[in-house]
């Protein structure tokens, strides 16, 4: 799974760890966080690049190149 949706309707994406490190501080957000847990390789994604489109195309590729390197579980 490379996005999460959670039940308040704040999206998360599942980033490599340079990649996610770098887009904490560009959007100032945090780990994403969903029933009380920490997902420490998902970052929350912002209202602010939500409404761009463009940028967050990016990320979202970025997610589900990475999430294919990884083994199922």
């Amino acid at each position: 799974m490379f996005t999460y949706l959670d039940q308040t309707g704040t999206l998360g994406l599942r980033l490599p760890k340079d990649v996610l490190e770098a887009f904490l501080k560009k959007y100032e957000t945090t780990l994403f966080e969903s029933y009380g847990v920490v997902k420490k390789d998902c970052v929350r994604v912002p209202d602010s690049l939500l409404k761009n489109t463009k940028d967050l195309k990016k990320y979202l590729e970025l997610s589900y190149e990475y999430v294919k390197t990884l083994k199922p579980k």
